[in-house]
């Protein structure tokens, strides 16, 4: 019998409050009702904007 840990609770955590927050900022700066979708779809791909600006500023 093989005992599998899952131990992924910390990163989730991590990009659920990361989600929580960037909703929120994303949403207070919204004017319109489709500036308030584009807000929660960035919301919910920042990691992708986070990488490829790290990515940009260190010359990969």
């Amino acid at each position: 019998m093989t005992k599998y840990i899952n131990d992924s609770g910390t990163t989730g955590a991590v990009y659920g409050l990361g989600l929580i927050g960037a909703a929120i900022y994303y949403l207070s700066q919204a004017t319109t009702f489709w500036a308030g979708i584009i807000g929660i779809a960035k919301a919910i791909l920042w990691p992708a904007f986070l990488v490829y600006r790290a990515l940009a500023f260190f010359g990969a």
